[in-house]
C-alpha cells in the first residue's frame, strides 16, 4: 500500500511536532511533520492511531511505551491523534482506534486494527529492522543448512555443546576463535558462529570484521533457533 498525498504544510490540527507526555518515548506526529518523521524516516516506523477518548489506547499505553524504549535506535514508535490529524487518518483509511501500522521505505507494510501486545508490535516491526553485518536469522540458517552451504560453529563451552547443539555443529569455544581462524575457514561450508543468545557472537563477528575477517553469526543464538522449532542434536 503506497501512501499518497503530501503532508508538508500545516493542515487541520497541524501544530508543531508533538512530544510524548511526561518524558514519554513515544512522540505525537501531526500532519505538519508526518512526511519528515514517518515517510522519510531511515528507520522503520510503528504508528499508533489513537485519541484522547480511547480507553483501549490508554490501557496499552505502557506496552507501547516499553516497546518504544526497547526499539530506540532501531525503529521509531509514534502516535497520531485521529482528531488532531484527520487528513492522515482519512488518507490511510483508519476506521477505529487503536490501529497500528508499520511504515518502511515510504510504504505501509502492515496494519493491525485493535489493541495489541508488545510481542505483536515486535512481530510487525521485526522484518524491517536494520540488521548487523553478518547476521543470519534462524529460518535462513535452516535453509542454508539443508543445502549444505554452511557450517554451524558452537562457541559455547564444551559442556553446553555436549548437552545440545545445532545439527552438524562444530565445537569451537569463543575464547579460542581468534587463534583458530585458519581452521575455521577450512571447514566445508561458510562458518556461522552461534552462542546461547547471539550477543557474544555478534560482538565477535564485529571484532573479526574490523580485522578484515568477516564471519556470519546466528541472530538470537541457540535460544532463537529453538524458539522457532528448528531441530537440535543432543
Amino acid at each position: 500500500m503506497t501512501i499518497l498525498g503530501g503532508f508538508g504544510g500545516r493542515g487541520p490540527g497541524g501544530d508543531a511536532p508533538g512530544k510524548g507526555k511526561s518524558g514519554s518515548a513515544v512522540p505525537y506526529v501531526t500532519e505538519r511533520d508526518f512526511e519528515k518523521e514517518v515517510l522519510r524516516s531511515e528507520l522503520p516506523v510503528l504508528m499508533e492511531f489513537t485519541a484522547d477518548w480511547c480507553q483501549p489506547c490508554k490501557a496499552i499505553a505502557p506496552e507501547v511505551e516499553a516497546f518504544a524504549r526497547e526499539m530506540e535506535g532501531r525503529a521509531k514508535v509514534v502516535k497520531i491523534d485521529v482528531d488532531k490529524s484527520p487528513v492522515i487518518a482519512q488518507q490511510l483509511r483508519v476506521q477505529s482506534v487503536p490501529t497500528f501500522m508499520v511504515v518502511a521505505e515510504g510504504r505501509i507494510q502492515e496494519a493491525v486494527v485493535g489493541a495489541i501486545r508488545k510481542k505483536k508490535m515486535q512481530e510487525m516491526v521485526e522484518p524491517f529492522l536494520p540488521r548487523a553485518a553478518g547476521a543470519i536469522k534462524p529460518a535462513e540458517l535452516a535453509q542454508l543448512l539443508a543445502g549444505g552451504a554452511v557450517a554451524p560453529i558452537d562457541t559455547r563451552d564444551a559442556g553446553a555443546f555436549a548437552r545440545a547443539h545445532l545439527p552438524g555443529a562444530v565445537s569451537m569455544p569463543l575464547e579460542g576463535i581468534e587463534q583458530r581462524l585458519a581452521e575455521l575457514h577450512m571447514l566445508t561450508g561458510q562458518p556461522v558462529l552461534y552462542c546461547r543468545s547471539g550477543d557474544k557472537t555478534k560482538d565477535m563477528a564485529e571484532k573479526l570484521a574490523e580485522q578484515g575477517v568477516p564471519v556470519a553469526f546466528l541472530e538470537g543464538g541457540l535460544l532463537a533457533w529453538e524458539a522457532e522449532g528448528h531441530p537440535i542434536e543432543r
